[in-house]
């Protein structure tokens, strides 16, 4: 028999508690503490379900059958209700937006990468992903709207960001799938859509010895902060990335082995290196230590940094210190970058005839050739710390041959 509004009012507590059934699956459960509750019960796929549609009073008998009937109809379709149901509760909590998946998909993945590939990543997120599609729920993102986001990229001429943006939005979407919140990556029907930024620079470099000596020269005469100076100097002497050398911490450094021993944690390949130091980089070092090596750090266990920020030390110096202080001493962009010391070593080390293998292994790329995976990273270390000696002997040279180069006063007729 169906229920009646005094039927619902009138039903007391028991000291256990009881449905009273409508029709249709519907009842109302009286609690023993007198609280009145909606309940619907459905078979979806074979199994029995239940929802729950509020509390007597405040969902009356009518409210509460009209909950009852739309669930039937989402049955009949082939919809389960109470999937639809926490999906609508997710969409209003934002768990399921865009960049809380963004976010969670980073925190997740973040061991896989560098810190500075890390910070990369979440910069471009924050600039040019979540202003526009954070608070969306990510099931509802389409191709269209993800590509408009891409194109305001493309509109201030950063194609290749535009293109890492959709490779970003891409990992993001496919969490999002392996995770059951989204169907599918809409990124996947972008390949095409964003203009080609053509073939890809590589970091400008000079590589020539007569450039390579005057840039010594100008290093030399670099006359900014003496931590950016240090930076400077060394960035030729150990030709690692620049997001390696920014953030070297004291502790990896043993100055009496001459030796800088980095985390796999802070590699690119995730795979620790050594980096041996020629007398000029520990010279050098060994004057940095007095400003910033014997420093206490503002937590117990916080990095001890070579080359802290200017604002805390608590993080290393910014990423284009090195870059910047190039422009100052006159090299533009398109002439040196910080990057650029690994490919002036890298050439002019095979010129003066150092083994493939050990400038490899010593710019920590991955082996290729018969050595493959076997490569170790102590694999030619002897060779490696005499080569990294012979080329801070050649810098200098270079750098002396620039300084008592004779400049006729006159062109010759």
């Amino acid at each position: 028999m169906a229920l009646n509004d005094r039927a619902c009012k009138n039903a007391k507590p028991r000291e256990t508690s009881y449905r009273m059934a409508d029709a249709q699956g519907l009842y109302l459960e009286v609690m023993p503490n007198g609280s009145k509750y909606w309940r619907c019960k459905y078979r979806f796929a074979g199994k029995e379900k239940r929802l729950a549609f509020g509390v007597y009073p405040t969902i009356s008998l009518k409210e509460a059958r009209d909950k009852r009937d739309a669930a039937r109809k989402l049955v009949a379709n082939a919809v389960d209700p109470s999937a639809t149901k926490r999906a609508a509760k997710t969409a209003r909590t934002g768990a399921d937006s865009f960049e809380a998946i963004a976010r969670e998909w980073l925190e997740q993945t973040e061991a896989k990468r560098v810190s500075t590939t890390n910070d990369t990543i979440k910069a471009r997120l924050e600039a040019d992903l979540l202003p526009w599609l954070g608070k969306r729920s990510i099931n509802d993102i389409k191709a269209p709207e993800l590509l408009a986001t891409l194109r305001r990229v493309e509109a201030r001429g950063s194609l290749i960001v535009a293109k890492r943006l959709r490779q970003i939005a891409g990992q993001v979407f496919r969490y999002a799938v392996a995770t059951g919140r989204a169907e599918r990556d809409p990124s996947a029907d972008l390949r095409g859509a964003l203009k080609s930024p053509g073939a890809e620079k590589h970091f400008a470099a000079l590589t020539t010895p007569a450039e390579v000596g005057t840039l010594m020269r100008a290093i030399d005469g670099y006359q900014g902060q003496f931590i950016t100076r240090c930076a400077l100097a060394l960035s030729p002497l150990v030709f690692v990335r620049p997001g390696e050398l920014r953030a070297a911490e004291w502790q990896e450094f043993d100055l009496d082995a001459a030796e800088w021993r980095i985390p796999a944690d802070k590699m690119k390949m995730r795979q620790a290196h050594i980096v041996p130091l020629s007398s000029q980089a520990v010279a050098i070092l060994h004057d940095l230590h007095a400003l910033t090596g014997n420093g206490i750090p503002a937590k117990p266990d916080a990095p001890r940094y070579l080359f802290p920020g200017a604002r805390s030390h608590a993080r290393p110096m910014s990423n284009n210190t090195v870059n910047a202080a190039l422009r100052r001493i006159g090299y533009t962009g398109e002439q040196m970058t910080a990057h650029g010391f690994r490919a002036t070593a890298r050439t002019l080390l095979a010129e003066l005839g150092w083994k493939p293998d050990a400038i490899e292994r010593q710019l920590a790329h991955k082996a290729s050739g018969p050595l493959g995976a076997a490569y170790d990273r102590a694999q030619f270390l002897a060779e490696r710390r005499k080569m990294m000696q012979a080329w801070a002997d050649y810098l200098d040279k270079l750098r002396e041959a620039e300084k008592n180069k004779i400049v006729p006063i006159f062109k010759s007729a």
